[in-house]
């Protein structure tokens, strides 16, 4: 049996699907952009604002998962230029200090135009 996972504290879907499904003992999330929840929308203009405001979403919906960033087994990132890998790295490293296992890989688009997005699996408890 599977949970849905809402909170407002992390931007609302804008499509059909949840900002994370629990089954069992691990959270999947969406892949999180980098939109502003007060504000709905995206803010940054560059990667390191963008990755900063992307990671601060994934820690809310991890939270109201009953987890944390730091119990993150797996990620995987979508970068619309390879070129931001490098600062893209910087901000996730602060972030992500278990180095879960990761996919990194450069996408044509991405919603909204924007530069990054990130999914992660995370352990629960």
């Amino acid at each position: 049996m599977s949970k849905t996972v809402y909170t407002d504290k992390a931007p609302a879907a804008i499509g059909p699907y949840s900002q994370a499904i629990i089954v069992g003992n691990m959270v999947y999330t969406s892949g999180q952009i980098p939109i502003v929840p007060a504000t709905g929308a995206v803010e940054a203009s560059d990667i390191t604002g963008q990755t900063e405001q992307v990671c601060k979403n994934l820690c809310e919906v991890l939270a109201a998962s009953g987890t944390s960033i730091e119990k993150a087994v797996k990620t995987t990132c979508f970068l619309k230029n390879m070129e931001d890998f490098a600062k893209f790295n910087e901000v996730y490293a602060k972030y992500f200090t278990g180095k879960p296992a990761r996919s990194c890989v450069a996408v044509k688009e991405l919603p909204k135009g924007v530069l990054v997005e990130v999914e992660v699996i995370a352990e629960i408890g």
